[in-house]
């Protein structure tokens, strides 16, 4: 299954949990991560955090929600925004009408310095149980109704 994870900054939060549902997922799934308003680089604490739990962290990058619309863009068959705003924001088309969820997290890196690293690590906490409920479901047999229900009961 292949999934966008989408966010504001693409810096924190969407970077996770691409990481998360690539990594874990012993290949059932390939997950990638975009902003509405990039960053431009991947937040310092994030990468921190990713190798402390043993990911790699090459590869990853900030970058717009537009590059996963265009015509040669690996086709989506979910999209999860984990962020507030961009759950309302109007997100672009993508061809095959994937399934939508939110799976809304405070943003780590708003938080103030001297307590980014346990917000970080919160947000991580709480990406990596909704992954974690994901994983432990037969996604791949599920009709895209069940699918689509169980995504929307993972982040609420």
């Amino acid at each position: 299954m292949n999934i966008l994870v989408l966010c504001t900054g693409n810096s924190a939060r969407s970077i996770l949990l691409e990481s998360i549902l690539t990594h874990r997922s012993d290949g059932r799934i390939t997950a990638w991560s975009a902003g509405f308003r990039p960053a431009g680089k991947v937040h310092p604490q994030s990468i921190a955090l990713l190798r402390a739990n043993g990911f790699p962290t090459n590869g990853l990058s900030s970058q717009s929600w537009d590059d996963y619309a265009k015509d040669d863009a690996p086709v989506m068959d979910a999209v999860i925004t984990v962020c507030g705003s961009a759950a309302t924001e109007e997100c672009p088309y993508w061809p095959g009408a994937p399934l939508r969820a939110h799976w809304g997290v405070e943003d780590p890196a708003a938080a103030k310095p001297d307590d980014q690293p346990a917000a970080f690590a919160e947000a991580y906490r709480l990406l990596d149980a909704r992954a974690q409920q994901l994983l432990a479901l037969p996604f791949e047999t599920m009709s895209q109704d069940d699918l689509q229900s169980a995504l929307n009961r993972i982040g609420t």
